[in-house]
């Protein structure tokens, strides 16, 4: 277990960042937005104004230092850098017909594919506010809370060029949405925000999906809304696949309707620092939330996943498996909440983190949390964190691999377990040979 102390006070980084926001949001230089639009992201920057970083003596960071990240200077884009389809040919999903890309935070539309598909809403915030206002303003902001959350509020306060997705009622997609944020440039801070919509009794697959073009030092601070209707089903991959010198915050809210389902697999395999914030509130009865996450490090890379799933009313199942893969001097956190309110009755949980540690100064805390407060419920959790198993890796030496592939081979079973729970094949075959690379890169 890490004992870390560190105390982050300073605000250089933050002031960096906020220079940006000089003038006051809905002033001139901005695209006209709403008067809710304009008092929403005020209001988060004054919140960003009185908060500070959070240091390891905040309970939920209190294994994550930040404090390589405070010593940064970042900035907004300046000059879009020109980036061609054969630039990312190689990020093509085969069955993906509709992308939204974007490029260090801006949309771009020439590398975008808006093919059709049923009455699928799907655009930028700039665009779709004119044709879409109430549906947005329902959910935007409304899901994500930044009260305490400095990052969320931060994206709050540049909210300008956010994907928006609104899957209409009874309308089943017959092809997964790719949403591609792109970084192109070092020292360059992006703020990708994402809402998406799935009316009752709809059926999706969204790909959120985060790379980089370069190996330098950016900052990417996401923030997702996500409201499943009633009855819906969402599915919902995520991928950090983001430079190894790259900070990656990101905070994920989930809204769960009556009988409505949501399935998320979250893959962090980049980032210096990466943390993501998950959480899920079934609203009304039988519910269904499902998460699957696999964080893939080495070097001196840092992941941190926290999650909280919120039983608010009864009949609801909710499954979790988290995988962590250490090696060199990498940290990997996991904290998983699960809360069972009072009146939440017939509930139905199980969480399992799991940890594999590849070096022995790799460093893995995880902290299964369950809080019930109904009497008639079936939940269990558990953690194991170890190493590959020694049987295992002598009996496949005895069918003729050496050391180094039967222990490579152990490794990428262990995480090949979440990649399978991917619902697009040929995603799945992508990220397959990732982690079959990285884990063959592991010391």
């Amino acid at each position: 277990m890490s004992t870390g102390t560190t105390i982050v006070k300073e605000r250089g980084v933050l002031d960096s960042l906020l220079a940006a926001l000089a003038l006051p949001p809905g002033s001139a230089s901005t695209p006209k937005q709403p008067d809710w639009l304009i008092v929403l992201r005020a209001q988060a920057l004054e919140r960003v104004g009185a908060l500070t970083l959070p240091s390891t003596h905040d309970e939920a960071w209190r294994f994550t230092s930040l404090a390589a990240f405070s010593r940064q200077t970042f900035h907004p884009l300046k000059t879009p850098t020109p980036v061609q389809p054969k630039d990312i040919a190689h990020l093509h999903i085969e069955e993906v017909t509709t992308r939204l890309v974007f490029v260090d935070g801006v949309h771009a539309p020439q590398l975008s594919s808006l093919s059709p598909d049923g009455d699928l809403v799907l655009g930028t915030l700039a665009t779709l506010l004119p044709l879409q206002a109430a549906a947005i303003q329902a959910h935007l902001g409304q899901l994500a809370a930044s009260n305490n959350a400095l990052f969320a509020a931060l994206n709050t306060a540049f909210l300008q060029d956010a994907a928006v997705l609104i899957v209409p009622r009874d309308t089943a997609l017959a092809a997964p949405v790719h949403l591609l944020f792109i970084s192109t440039q070092a020292d360059v801070a992006s703020h990708p925000r994402l809402l998406v919509a799935a009316g009752a009794g709809s059926k999706a697959t969204v790909i959120e999906d985060y790379v980089a073009l370069h190996e330098g030092t950016y900052f990417t601070n996401a923030v997702a809304e996500v409201a499943v209707g009633a009855n819906a089903q969402l599915d919902h991959v995520r991928l950090q696949r983001e430079s190894t010198q790259a900070f990656h915050m990101a905070s994920c809210a989930v809204s769960l309707a009556a009988s409505s389902r949501y399935h998320s697999v979250s893959i962090a395999l980049g980032g210096q620092i990466s943390r993501l914030d998950l959480n899920a509130t079934q609203t009304a009865e039988g519910s269904e939330c499902v998460l699957d996450g696999l964080a893939l490090i080495g070097g001196e890379q840092t992941a941190d996943t926290h999650t909280f799933i919120d039983h608010a009313k009864p009949h609801g199942v909710s499954r979790q498996l988290h995988k962590c893969i250490v090696g060199g001097h990498a940290h990997a956190v996991f904290n998983g909440q699960v809360m069972v309110r009072p009146g939440a009755q017939k509930t139905d949980s199980a969480q399992s983190s799991r940890n594999l540690l590849l070096s022995g100064k790799a460093v893995v805390d995880t902290q299964p949390q369950l809080e019930i407060f109904a009497d008639d419920v079936k939940c269990t959790h558990g953690a194991t964190v170890g190493q590959l198993d020694s049987d295992e890796v002598f009996y496949l030496q005895s069918r003729g691999l050496s050391e180094h592939v039967a222990r490579n081979l152990l490794t990428y079973a262990f995480g090949a377990e979440v990649i399978d729970r991917i619902p697009v094949a040929s995603l799945r075959r992508q990220l397959e040979q990732t982690v079959l690379e990285q884990t063959t890169d592991q010391p």
